[in-house]
């Protein structure tokens, strides 16, 4: 399992999005630049409405809980079985950021994706600026495959960064 080969997720676990979740959820951006590098067509502050929206063109909105208590969501932007996954919407609870847990929960995806759906390889974009996510997607094998031009939430431009995760590259 890829996930047990790189976090100590003893004390974490996930579950499916429930819609008592989605106000917690909401809290976790704490300004407009945060929620852009989560979801970029979100407007500040997030609302409920929004995240289940979204949440329902989705596949697997997923929370992670430290202690019962969510502290992680995510999902997959697109599903194609035996081909690839993109995972997209993660955020973090800001007092549990530094602790494992968006590393458990791109995990999560990962195997997800691989077991789950026989992916051969996982997609994931993170924008520059975002130098956390960056180097947290680069830690679990993540590669630079494409860029692509975005405005901002200032309006300025930016990169996204599109990268892959391919099975082989785990085993």
């Amino acid at each position: 399992m890829f996930l047990s080969r790189f976090c100590n997720a003893v004390s974490l676990t996930h579950r499916p999005l429930q819609k008592k979740d989605l106000k917690h959820i909401c809290t976790f951006p704490l300004s407009a630049g945060e929620l852009f590098y989560m979801f970029p067509k979100a407007r500040y502050p997030l609302t409920s409405e929004q995240l289940l929206d979204v949440a329902r063109s989705r596949r697997d909105p997923s929370v992670v809980l430290v202690n019962g208590v969510v502290a992680g969501y995510g999902n997959f932007i697109e599903v194609h079985e035996s081909d690839y996954c993109s995972i997209g919407n993660l955020v973090v609870k800001p007092l549990e950021r530094g602790k494992g847990v968006a590393s458990y929960l791109v995990n999560t995806f990962v195997d997800m994706a691989f077991q789950r759906y026989a992916a051969n390889y996982v997609r994931i974009s993170c924008f520059n600026q975002n130098t956390a996510g960056l180097l947290l997607y680069y830690k679990l094998g993540f590669k630079p495959v494409d860029m692509e031009v975005r405005n901002g939430p200032d309006g300025k431009r930016v990169l996204l960064i599109h990268m892959h995760l391919y099975h082989d590259a785990i085993h």
